[in-house]
């Protein structure tokens, strides 16, 4: 036993000195507290269809980017902020309710995605690997464009901080109040699509909601303050991580797969916490 747990912390230990590593550990931290941030104020303003949805449409601006050679985060980005735009549009103009507006677009960036997929000659492993993840693989420039991205969100929310939480609690006094609502919702919804971009290479695009709405659902549970509950959606989202990060690298086992796991269970010990307490 002893000499079990002596060969795993000389394996974790080893893990830490890899430059690789140490990238995805950055990446899926600053992934994990964008992520627990902004999903608590899409559950709380119960637009969860909206992440679903840009996530499926950044299928699309990914595609692209390897069929043209371009980095394809920012193709996705490109992509997903324009189709937020689309979506608001939509929704003020009277074309299509909120979540008609998410299907069409959706349905146009993933049909889109599929096109330029054929054109290209088919699914490539660096396809699957945007499509289920792959932080393990997540090179400097890769682990640069996660940070900014993720710096720009964390100033976003910091900076209109209380703005977006009288608007979450009550939309019709903040705009009583001056509060430029419809600016802040078309703001936020492209907050949304750059947390959602950053995540890509941490969850992939068919997980990124669980990573998005998972962390907060969870902290939800144990009934604290708003400052409370969103420093332990950020303590959940990261722990979700790093377990997914060190578990895949010592069990070669999927890593996208292993992170939401871990925040299924802790959301599910945080329920039965609520129901037992």
């Amino acid at each position: 036993m002893m000499n079990e747990i002596n060969l795993l912390e000389l394996s974790i230990l080893r893990l830490l000195s890899y430059k690789f590593f140490q990238f995805a550990l950055l990446g899926g931290t600053i992934a994990a507290l964008a992520c627990a941030i902004v999903g608590l104020f899409i559950i709380l303003r119960k637009e969860s269809m909206i992440g679903d949805g840009i996530a499926h449409i950044s299928f699309g601006g990914v595609a692209l980017g390897l069929y043209l050679g371009i980095q394809p985060l920012v193709t996705a980005l490109a992509l997903s902020i324009f189709s937020v735009l689309v979506i608001s549009y939509m929704r003020r103009k009277g074309l299509a309710h909120s979540d008609s507006a998410i299907a069409v677009m959706l349905a146009v960036g993933f049909s889109s995605g599929l096109v330029i997929i054929s054109l290209a000659g088919g699914f490539n492993v660096e396809l699957f690997s945007y499509l289920f993840g792959s932080i393990l693989t997540i090179d400097q420039m890769d682990l640069l464009l996660i940070s900014l991205l993720g710096a720009s969100a964390l100033i976003f929310i910091g900076v209109f901080y209380k703005e977006l939480l009288s608007i979450t609690f009550d939309e019709e006094a903040s705009r009583l109040m001056g509060i430029p609502v419809g600016a802040l919702s078309i703001a936020f919804n492209v907050l949304v699509a750059v947390t959602i971009v950053l995540s890509i290479k941490v969850v992939g695009m068919i997980l990124v909601v669980a990573l998005l709405v998972l962390p907060g659902l969870t902290a939800l549970q144990l009934n604290l303050s708003f400052k409370g509950t969103t420093f332990a959606s950020i303590v959940f989202g990261i722990i979700s991580v790093l377990a997914g990060i060190f578990i895949s690298a010592l069990y070669d086992v999927a890593t996208s797969g292993i992170i939401v796991f871990t925040a299924v269970c802790l959301y599910i010990f945080a329920a039965m916490y609520r129901r037992l307490g």
